[in-house]
């Protein structure tokens, strides 16, 4: 084994990454979200009786959108294959006393049946009004080694699932007169990195589906996407130690020049910052963002030095 801070042929340092999963965790993992993180607005439809189905919401950013949109008095149906992570959610929004409040429904994004039934079970708890696609995974490997097998899954929980979900969820709002559909993309769906061609692919993907939803929803059923940069979510944060090793960097410098190189805010979001995205853009005050894309990462796509 070669010693941290080998440089080999190539002129590459290995073996660098000075903190373990935990340490990484700790450091660059999300806060616990509070009642005052979360950003209340005023909207005749964030009323209990109104239902939004959040997928991915036993953690991460699907976690947070869910407990933003209860504590702005919505019900929440959360979906999730980590039945005891939604369970966990649920009691974080009864701890928060919010306005609203979160069922959970677990069910795999994978199956089709499953898939319909989450949405008929979320139809159950009032009028379907709200579709938060927020469910992700991550897989880092170059082209020609990428297993298929990752990216039909990837394809399947971040692209065809919104699709179907959407499909299943649409005859709901037309029964209730209007509908939105929030997309969770990233600035992976703007510009793309190496090795993640997959997810870069899912996420431009992803885009086209917002546009085409809101072209076929006339304005009654009306999307958008969200596009952030790096979060401080678990995923992120356990993959540190190996994404810093991989390049012979330290977990800081990897922090630093790679996820915030190229950004003109030098640090990383909290997951409820986003969660706060889907409650912007599902309220009345967006009435004009209609197949269009909440771009929040700071300026990495959009500057230069």
């Amino acid at each position: 084994m070669l010693p941290p801070g080998f440089t080999d042929p190539r002129g590459l340092r290995v073996g660098m990454a000075d903190m373990s999963v935990e340490e990484a965790l700790e450091k660059y993992g999300p806060s616990e979200i509070t009642r005052e993180d979360i950003v209340e607005m005023d909207d005749p439809g964030f009323a209990p009786e109104n239902v939004a189905l959040v997928t991915g919401a036993a953690s991460g950013i699907g976690r947070a959108t869910a407990l933003c949109l209860a504590g702005n008095g919505l019900t929440v149906a959360g979906v999730d294959v980590d039945g005891d992570g939604l369970e966990s959610v649920a009691d974080r929004a009864a701890e928060l006393d919010l306005p609203g409040r979160i069922e959970p429904v677990p069910g795999d994004l994978t199956d089709d049946a499953d898939v319909e039934r989450v949405v008929e079970e979320a139809a159950d708890l009032g009028q379907l009004r709200y579709l938060a696609n927020v469910a992700g995974l991550q897989h880092i490997s170059s082209i020609d080694e990428f297993p298929m097998e990752q990216y039909d899954r990837m394809h399947a929980v971040m692209q065809r699932a919104p699709l179907l979900l959407t499909k299943r969820c649409w005859p709901h709002f037309e029964d209730g007169g209007r509908g939105h559909v929030g997309n969770m993309c990233s600035v992976h769906g703007h510009v793309v990195t190496h090795d993640k061609v997959a997810y870069n692919t899912v996420k431009f993907g992803l885009r086209g589906l917002t546009q085409s939803i809101a072209a076929e929803g006339d304005g009654d059923v009306r999307a958008f996407s969200v596009s952030t940069g790096y979060v401080k979510t678990e995923l992120v944060a356990k993959q540190l130690p190996d994404s810093a090793d991989s390049r012979g960097l330290t977990v800081d410098e990897t922090v630093e020049q790679v996820m915030l190189g190229h950004t003109r805010v030098k640090e990383m979001m909290e997951p409820y910052e986003v969660g706060n995205l889907f409650v912007m853009g599902f309220s009345e005050h967006s009435k004009h963002l209609d197949g269009g894309d909440l771009t929040y990462e700071g300026g990495m796509s959009l500057t230069y030095e």
